[in-house]
Protein backbone atom coordinates (compact mmCIF):
# COMPACT_ATOMS: atom_id res chain seq x y z
CA UNK A 1 0.00 0.00 0.00
CA UNK A 2 2.58 2.38 0.26
CA UNK A 3 3.83 1.90 -3.55
CA UNK A 4 4.52 4.91 -4.52
CA UNK A 5 3.19 4.57 -8.31
CA UNK A 6 -0.68 6.35 -9.03
CA UNK A 7 -1.98 4.17 -11.91
CA UNK A 8 -2.36 1.32 -9.33
CA UNK A 9 -4.93 -0.97 -7.92
CA UNK A 10 -4.39 -3.49 -5.69
CA UNK A 11 -5.92 -6.79 -5.21
CA UNK A 12 -5.99 -9.54 -2.90
CA UNK A 13 -6.56 -12.95 -4.53
CA UNK A 14 -6.94 -15.26 -1.52
CA UNK A 15 -7.07 -19.26 -2.30
CA UNK A 16 -9.62 -20.23 -0.04
CA UNK A 17 -6.62 -19.16 3.00
CA UNK A 18 -8.22 -20.96 6.67
CA UNK A 19 -6.45 -18.57 8.93
CA UNK A 20 -7.70 -14.66 9.53
CA UNK A 21 -6.50 -13.10 6.24
CA UNK A 22 -10.05 -12.25 4.93
CA UNK A 23 -10.92 -10.78 8.69
CA UNK A 24 -7.54 -8.51 9.12
CA UNK A 25 -7.72 -7.40 5.50
CA UNK A 26 -11.20 -5.91 5.88
CA UNK A 27 -10.51 -4.95 9.58
CA UNK A 28 -7.10 -3.07 8.43
CA UNK A 29 -7.36 -2.38 4.54
CA UNK A 30 -10.72 -2.39 3.67
CA UNK A 31 -9.54 -0.10 0.21
CA UNK A 32 -7.84 -3.62 -1.19
CA UNK A 33 -9.99 -5.13 -3.45
CA UNK A 34 -10.72 -9.06 -2.51
CA UNK A 35 -10.92 -12.17 -4.61
CA UNK A 36 -11.67 -15.21 -2.86
CA UNK A 37 -11.90 -18.30 -4.61
CA UNK A 38 -13.81 -21.58 -3.27
CA UNK A 39 -10.78 -23.96 -2.89
CA UNK A 40 -7.11 -24.04 -2.56
CA UNK A 41 -6.45 -24.09 -6.59
CA UNK A 42 -2.96 -23.57 -5.91
CA UNK A 43 -0.40 -21.10 -7.22
CA UNK A 44 -0.96 -21.83 -11.21
CA UNK A 45 -5.08 -22.17 -11.56
CA UNK A 46 -5.58 -19.90 -8.22
CA UNK A 47 -3.46 -16.55 -10.06
CA UNK A 48 -5.70 -17.67 -13.44
CA UNK A 49 -8.64 -17.67 -11.72
CA UNK A 50 -8.26 -14.30 -10.07
CA UNK A 51 -6.90 -12.26 -13.24
CA UNK A 52 -9.71 -13.42 -15.31
CA UNK A 53 -11.46 -10.89 -13.09
CA UNK A 54 -9.01 -8.15 -13.22
CA UNK A 55 -8.36 -5.64 -16.21
CA UNK A 56 -5.17 -3.82 -16.45
CA UNK A 57 -2.47 -3.08 -18.95
CA UNK A 58 -0.26 -5.14 -16.55
CA UNK A 59 -0.50 -7.75 -14.27
CA UNK A 60 2.15 -7.60 -10.87
CA UNK A 61 1.95 -11.06 -9.26
CA UNK A 62 3.20 -10.44 -5.93
CA UNK A 63 3.61 -12.84 -3.14
CA UNK A 64 2.19 -11.82 -0.30
CA UNK A 65 5.97 -13.13 2.21
CA UNK A 66 7.54 -10.27 -0.22
CA UNK A 67 8.26 -6.71 1.25
CA UNK A 68 8.31 -4.05 -1.38
CA UNK A 69 10.32 -0.72 -1.39
CA UNK A 70 7.97 2.45 -2.49
CA UNK A 71 9.24 3.19 -5.81
CA UNK A 72 9.47 -0.25 -7.02
CA UNK A 73 6.96 -0.52 -9.78
CA UNK A 74 8.23 2.58 -11.75
CA UNK A 75 11.44 0.95 -13.21
CA UNK A 76 9.80 -2.00 -14.39
CA UNK A 77 7.31 -0.58 -16.45
CA UNK A 78 9.29 1.99 -17.67
CA UNK A 79 11.47 -0.58 -18.96
CA UNK A 80 8.51 -2.46 -20.35
CA UNK A 81 7.32 0.54 -22.09
CA UNK A 82 11.04 1.30 -23.91
CA UNK A 83 9.97 -1.80 -25.80
CA UNK A 84 7.14 -3.59 -26.55
CA UNK A 85 9.04 -6.88 -26.80
CA UNK A 86 9.45 -7.41 -23.39
CA UNK A 87 6.65 -9.37 -22.22
CA UNK A 88 7.31 -10.01 -18.47
CA UNK A 89 10.42 -8.75 -15.99
CA UNK A 90 11.13 -9.28 -12.83
CA UNK A 91 13.00 -6.81 -9.72
CA UNK A 92 15.68 -7.65 -8.25
CA UNK A 93 14.90 -9.99 -5.20
CA UNK A 94 16.90 -9.64 -2.15
CA UNK A 95 16.30 -12.17 1.35
CA UNK A 96 13.42 -10.49 3.43
CA UNK A 97 15.91 -12.17 6.73
CA UNK A 98 19.62 -10.83 5.35
CA UNK A 99 18.98 -7.75 3.25
CA UNK A 100 22.57 -8.30 1.58
CA UNK A 101 22.03 -11.29 0.43
CA UNK A 102 19.82 -12.41 -2.85
CA UNK A 103 17.41 -14.53 -2.09
CA UNK A 104 16.58 -18.22 -3.05
CA UNK A 105 13.47 -17.60 -5.69
CA UNK A 106 14.19 -15.25 -8.60
CA UNK A 107 17.51 -13.03 -7.33
CA UNK A 108 18.51 -10.95 -9.73
CA UNK A 109 17.05 -12.77 -12.79
CA UNK A 110 16.32 -16.48 -13.77
CA UNK A 111 18.85 -18.53 -16.00
CA UNK A 112 18.32 -22.35 -16.95
CA UNK A 113 21.18 -24.71 -18.68
CA UNK A 114 21.05 -27.13 -21.65
CA UNK A 115 19.49 -29.75 -19.03
CA UNK A 116 16.64 -27.50 -18.11
CA UNK A 117 18.00 -26.96 -14.93
CA UNK A 118 17.41 -23.43 -13.25
CA UNK A 119 19.43 -21.08 -11.75
CA UNK A 120 20.02 -17.16 -10.94
CA UNK A 121 22.10 -14.49 -11.50
CA UNK A 122 22.91 -14.60 -7.76
CA UNK A 123 21.60 -18.01 -6.82
CA UNK A 124 22.60 -21.82 -7.85
CA UNK A 125 20.66 -24.23 -6.40
CA UNK A 126 20.92 -23.26 -2.48
CA UNK A 127 23.77 -21.00 -2.64
CA UNK A 128 23.25 -17.70 -2.04
CA UNK A 129 25.18 -14.49 -3.00
CA UNK A 130 25.93 -11.37 -0.93
CA UNK A 131 24.35 -8.19 -3.27
CA UNK A 132 28.07 -6.47 -3.92
CA UNK A 133 25.98 -5.19 -7.21
CA UNK A 134 27.84 -7.75 -9.37
CA UNK A 135 24.21 -7.76 -11.16
CA UNK A 136 22.93 -4.50 -11.10
CA UNK A 137 22.57 -4.45 -15.04
CA UNK A 138 19.24 -4.84 -16.62
CA UNK A 139 19.88 -8.06 -19.16
CA UNK A 140 17.65 -10.46 -21.02
CA UNK A 141 17.02 -13.44 -18.77
CA UNK A 142 14.88 -17.36 -19.21
CA UNK A 143 12.83 -16.80 -16.45
CA UNK A 144 11.27 -14.27 -14.35
CA UNK A 145 10.64 -15.20 -10.63
CA UNK A 146 6.70 -15.78 -9.86
CA UNK A 147 7.13 -14.22 -6.15
CA UNK A 148 7.50 -10.86 -8.16
CA UNK A 149 6.95 -11.05 -11.95
CA UNK A 150 5.66 -8.36 -13.81
CA UNK A 151 3.96 -9.43 -16.92
CA UNK A 152 2.01 -7.82 -19.87
CA UNK A 153 -1.72 -8.65 -19.44
CA UNK A 154 -2.68 -9.41 -23.11
CA UNK A 155 0.51 -11.42 -23.61
CA UNK A 156 -0.43 -13.53 -20.27
CA UNK A 157 -3.88 -13.94 -21.87
CA UNK A 158 -2.78 -15.05 -25.24
CA UNK A 159 -0.34 -17.57 -23.31
CA UNK A 160 -3.70 -18.96 -21.04
CA UNK A 161 -1.70 -18.14 -18.35
CA UNK A 162 -0.23 -20.20 -16.10
CA UNK A 163 -0.56 -24.27 -17.07
CA UNK A 164 -2.81 -25.14 -14.14
CA UNK A 165 -1.61 -29.12 -14.04
CA UNK A 166 1.59 -27.26 -12.32
CA UNK A 167 0.01 -26.44 -9.29
CA UNK A 168 2.73 -24.61 -8.00
CA UNK A 169 6.52 -24.78 -8.18
CA UNK A 170 8.26 -23.91 -11.65
CA UNK A 171 5.29 -22.37 -13.72
CA UNK A 172 6.39 -19.09 -14.14
CA UNK A 173 9.25 -20.59 -16.07
CA UNK A 174 7.27 -22.56 -17.96
CA UNK A 175 5.26 -19.44 -18.96
CA UNK A 176 8.26 -17.29 -19.79
CA UNK A 177 9.40 -19.99 -22.27
CA UNK A 178 6.06 -20.47 -24.09
CA UNK A 179 6.56 -15.99 -23.94
CA UNK A 180 9.99 -16.78 -25.82
CA UNK A 181 8.79 -19.22 -27.70
CA UNK A 182 5.88 -16.58 -29.18
CA UNK A 183 8.94 -14.16 -29.95
CA UNK A 184 8.82 -11.86 -26.39
CA UNK A 185 11.54 -11.91 -24.45
CA UNK A 186 12.08 -11.87 -20.72
CA UNK A 187 14.19 -9.11 -18.60
CA UNK A 188 15.52 -8.12 -15.53
CA UNK A 189 15.20 -5.05 -14.15
CA UNK A 190 17.56 -4.52 -11.18
CA UNK A 191 17.03 -1.08 -10.23
CA UNK A 192 13.59 -2.23 -8.76
CA UNK A 193 14.36 -3.94 -5.13
CA UNK A 194 11.98 -6.53 -3.27
CA UNK A 195 12.37 -8.69 -0.67
CA UNK A 196 11.46 -12.39 0.04
CA UNK A 197 11.12 -14.17 3.09
CA UNK A 198 10.46 -17.78 1.14
CA UNK A 199 9.52 -20.80 1.71
CA UNK A 200 5.98 -19.69 2.81
CA UNK A 201 4.01 -21.83 1.07
CA UNK A 202 6.29 -25.08 0.93
CA UNK A 203 9.37 -25.05 3.24
CA UNK A 204 13.03 -26.08 1.62
CA UNK A 205 13.06 -29.83 1.57
CA UNK A 206 9.26 -30.10 2.03
CA UNK A 207 8.21 -33.77 0.42
CA UNK A 208 5.38 -32.21 -1.77
CA UNK A 209 7.91 -29.36 -2.80
CA UNK A 210 10.54 -31.55 -4.18
CA UNK A 211 7.63 -33.55 -5.70
CA UNK A 212 6.66 -30.88 -7.58
CA UNK A 213 9.95 -29.74 -8.86
CA UNK A 214 10.82 -32.90 -10.55
CA UNK A 215 7.50 -33.40 -11.70
CA UNK A 216 7.41 -30.04 -12.82
CA UNK A 217 10.84 -29.63 -14.67
CA UNK A 218 10.65 -32.78 -16.56
CA UNK A 219 6.58 -31.68 -17.78
CA UNK A 220 8.18 -28.52 -18.93
CA UNK A 221 11.38 -29.73 -21.16
CA UNK A 222 8.90 -32.16 -22.44
CA UNK A 223 6.50 -29.18 -23.75
CA UNK A 224 8.98 -27.28 -24.90
CA UNK A 225 12.02 -29.04 -26.36
CA UNK A 226 12.60 -29.46 -29.55
CA UNK A 227 11.88 -33.28 -30.62
CA UNK A 228 15.81 -33.82 -31.43
CA UNK A 229 16.97 -32.36 -27.82
CA UNK A 230 13.68 -34.22 -26.75
CA UNK A 231 14.50 -37.78 -27.04
CA UNK A 232 18.07 -37.38 -25.25
CA UNK A 233 17.10 -34.71 -22.27
CA UNK A 234 14.08 -36.74 -20.66
CA UNK A 235 15.93 -39.95 -20.12
CA UNK A 236 19.32 -38.45 -19.19
CA UNK A 237 17.29 -35.95 -16.79
CA UNK A 238 15.60 -38.96 -15.47
CA UNK A 239 18.67 -40.91 -14.73
CA UNK A 240 20.39 -37.48 -13.24
CA UNK A 241 17.35 -37.60 -10.83
CA UNK A 242 17.43 -41.17 -9.66
CA UNK A 243 20.90 -40.57 -8.82
CA UNK A 244 20.01 -37.43 -6.64
CA UNK A 245 17.51 -39.54 -5.14
CA UNK A 246 20.33 -42.61 -4.53
CA UNK A 247 22.38 -39.65 -3.18
CA UNK A 248 19.93 -38.66 -0.52
CA UNK A 249 19.10 -42.01 0.59
CA UNK A 250 22.44 -42.93 1.65
CA UNK A 251 21.71 -39.41 3.66
CA UNK A 252 19.34 -40.89 5.54
CA UNK A 253 16.52 -39.10 3.42
CA UNK A 254 14.30 -41.89 1.82
CA UNK A 255 11.66 -39.69 2.00
CA UNK A 256 13.82 -38.04 -0.91
CA UNK A 257 13.71 -40.82 -3.36
CA UNK A 258 10.11 -41.78 -2.86
CA UNK A 259 8.86 -38.08 -3.60
CA UNK A 260 11.45 -38.72 -7.05
CA UNK A 261 9.95 -41.56 -8.37
CA UNK A 262 6.26 -40.78 -7.20
CA UNK A 263 6.82 -37.30 -9.79
CA UNK A 264 8.56 -39.86 -12.28
CA UNK A 265 5.69 -42.17 -12.28
CA UNK A 266 2.80 -38.97 -12.20
CA UNK A 267 5.28 -37.70 -15.78
CA UNK A 268 4.52 -40.68 -17.52
CA UNK A 269 0.88 -40.85 -16.46
CA UNK A 270 0.69 -36.66 -18.00
CA UNK A 271 2.98 -37.93 -21.36
CA UNK A 272 -0.13 -39.77 -22.07
CA UNK A 273 -2.94 -37.11 -21.01
CA UNK A 274 -0.90 -33.69 -20.86
CA UNK A 275 -1.05 -30.30 -22.76
CA UNK A 276 1.78 -30.51 -24.89
CA UNK A 277 1.76 -26.86 -26.31
CA UNK A 278 2.58 -26.79 -29.16
CA UNK A 279 1.00 -23.67 -30.26
CA UNK A 280 4.12 -21.80 -31.05
CA UNK A 281 7.24 -23.22 -32.68
CA UNK A 282 9.73 -24.75 -30.22
CA UNK A 283 13.15 -23.32 -30.49
CA UNK A 284 16.72 -24.40 -29.20
CA UNK A 285 17.40 -23.73 -26.14
CA UNK A 286 20.59 -21.90 -27.03
CA UNK A 287 18.49 -19.69 -29.35
CA UNK A 288 17.11 -18.45 -26.18
CA UNK A 289 18.12 -15.32 -23.57
CA UNK A 290 18.97 -16.53 -20.72
CA UNK A 291 20.40 -20.09 -21.53
CA UNK A 292 23.89 -21.32 -20.20
CA UNK A 293 25.43 -23.74 -22.71
CA UNK A 294 26.20 -26.61 -20.63
CA UNK A 295 25.94 -28.32 -17.16
CA UNK A 296 25.24 -25.85 -14.10
CA UNK A 297 25.63 -29.71 -12.05
CA UNK A 298 29.11 -30.25 -13.30
CA UNK A 299 30.29 -26.62 -12.68
CA UNK A 300 28.79 -26.60 -9.41
CA UNK A 301 29.40 -29.98 -7.97
CA UNK A 302 32.08 -31.07 -9.59
CA UNK A 303 34.30 -28.56 -10.41
CA UNK A 304 33.24 -26.41 -7.15
CA UNK A 305 32.49 -23.34 -8.86
CA UNK A 306 29.44 -21.49 -6.21
CA UNK A 307 28.66 -18.27 -7.87
CA UNK A 308 26.80 -17.49 -11.06
CA UNK A 309 29.91 -15.48 -12.76
CA UNK A 310 32.43 -18.41 -11.83
CA UNK A 311 29.81 -20.85 -14.11
CA UNK A 312 28.34 -18.51 -16.60
CA UNK A 313 31.09 -16.79 -18.88
CA UNK A 314 28.58 -13.32 -19.49
CA UNK A 315 30.25 -9.97 -21.10
CA UNK A 316 27.97 -8.07 -19.28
Amino acid sequence: MASDYENLSVIVADNASTDDSIVFLQTNYPQVNLLLNKENEGFAKGYNTALKQVSSDYYVLLNSDVEVDAGWIAPVILLMESNEKIAACQPRILSFSDKTKFEYAGASGGWIDLLGYPFSRGRVFDYCENDFGQYNNSTEIFWASGAALFVRASVFDRMNGFDEFFFAHQEEIDLCWRIQRAGYKIFVEPESIVYHLGGGTLPMGDKRKLYLNFRNNLVMLSKNLPFLELIWKIPFRIFLDVVAGLQALMKGNGVALISIIHAHLDFLEWIFIGERAHKYPKIKMKKLGGVFEGSVAWKYFIRKKRTFSEIVNVKE
